[in-house]
């Protein structure tokens, strides 16, 4: 096994993610442990280096054609991450120096050394209970940066972003205050197409669904009225203009229940860029006015069309 290979084992033994386990991140743990191709793992050690002397490192050692311009790779793609797993540490000087370096932590290079002798599992698991794996690191604050958002009485998280940030607005801001004791029939996310899809209920109403429609973003229903509200969560493309209202009643043409189109907007603001394109007989709504509506139906008020 090279020590490319190896490298790459030590990272995969370490759980970090696929990522972190390429070539440039297996030559930047070689170049800071100065180890070579014939190099034993118990002679690696950890004197200050340059993103510098990783690269010349890496070519004139392992023959690779780094230039001096990739260093932000070097940077971005492995000693970043390097650091928030404590594999590495830096000597505090300003990033823009000259004298800025880096090295192996005492513990990451007392690790490496014991790489394939009988204490490697033995301080591999007490790398562990120091520290978080970076793959449950990472996992942890992508969950951390979730929205929470109550659906139909139960728990569910979005993912971060605009769109769903306006979304989540619709949920529980919109729908109280204008479809009250609703029930959401349909909501993605951007991470996860149906999110909430209730199917049954949906071709109990009248849909034609079949794997082509693009639904609305947000489907809810109010059985006392039996009103079905179509909501676009817009904050770049898709307002409710006449093709789209066209695509949802080619879609619901079976449907009985009163059908009301709006489109949901941040802000005032955004609604603006769209304003020349909505449909008439059409409601917009936006998140930062949640107790008005803009109705786009001549004397009618909100209800079906």
């Amino acid at each position: 096994m090279s020590k490319l290979e190896e490298a790459q084992e030590i990272l995969s033994s370490l759980h970090v993610p696929v990522k972190q386990q390429n070539i440039v991140c297996c030559c930047v743990l070689l170049a800071m442990a100065g180890i070579h191709d014939n190099d034993n793992w118990q002679s690696a050690t950890n004197q200050w280096i340059r993103i510098h002397d990783m690269i010349r490192f890496s070519n004139d050692f392992y023959g690779m054609e780094y230039a001096e311009n990739t260093r932000e790779t070097f940077r971005k793609h492995a000693l970043h991450h390097f650091r928030n797993a404590a594999f590495i540490e830096d000597n505090g000087k300003a990033t823009n120096s000259p004298n800025y370096r880096y090295r192996l932590t005492e513990e990451m290079l007392g690790l490496i050394r014991s790489y394939r002798s009988d204490d490697w599992e033995k301080k591999l698991n007490k790398f562990f209970k120091n520290h978080q794996t970076l793959i449950s690191l990472y996992a942890s604050k992508r969950t951390m940066r979730k929205m929470p958002v109550r659906i139909n009485n139960s728990d569910f998280t979005f993912s971060p972003g605009k769109h769903n940030q306006l979304q989540k607005a619709i949920l529980e801001e919109f729908a109280p205050r204008y479809a009250p004791n609703c029930i959401c029939l349909y909501v993605g996310d951007t991470t996860n197409k149906d999110l909430v899809k209730n199917e049954a209920k949906l071709r109990e109403l009248g849909f034609e669904i079949t794997l082509h429609d693009k639904m609305p973003d947000v489907i809810l229903y109010q059985e006392d009225r039996n009103w079905l509200f179509f909501v676009e969560a817009v904050t770049s493309v898709g307002p409710m203009e006449p093709k789209r209202i066209q695509e949802i009643e080619e879609m619901t043409k079976h449907v009985q229940a009163g059908k009301i189109f709006v489109t949901a907007f941040l802000d005032r603001k955004t609604y603006k860029k769209f304003s020349d394109v909505l449909a008439y007989e059409t409601e917009v709504w936006t998140a930062d006015e949640p107790e008005h509506m803009i109705h786009l139906n001549g004397d009618r008020f909100l209800g079906p069309r």
